[in-house]
């Protein structure tokens, strides 16, 4: 399970906002690198699940979303760079640009 949260940009500019944030996991098979779940928290989540629901579909592995390029600057590429797993026990807060 790779693991992130992160303040979306567009929360970050303004202090109303800019203390909450979002969260984006990864389940993957261990034994075969398939993506078994993607959960995302944050602005704009339906556009953003959209086209990873027709990557799963098509068997997409964890070494494929390492391999894509995320859109910069957008919510969806912290799906791309995950690289924190739970059981690492490392913090999982996302770091800046």
């Amino acid at each position: 399970v790779y693991h992130k949260s992160f303040v979306p940009l567009e929360w970050s500019l303004s202090s109303d906002t800019r203390t909450h944030q979002g969260f984006t996991k990864v389940i993957v098979d261990k034994n075969n690198g398939k993506v078994l779940g993607i959960h995302f928290l944050g602005p704009s989540a339906g556009e953003v699940m959209q086209g990873y629901g027709t990557a799963m579909k098509k068997g997409i592995t964890f070494q494929d979303l390492e391999d894509t390029v995320g859109i910069h600057p957008t919510c969806a590429e912290e799906i791309v760079t995950l690289s924190v797993t739970k059981s690492s026990g490392k913090d999982a807060a996302a770091g800046g640009c």
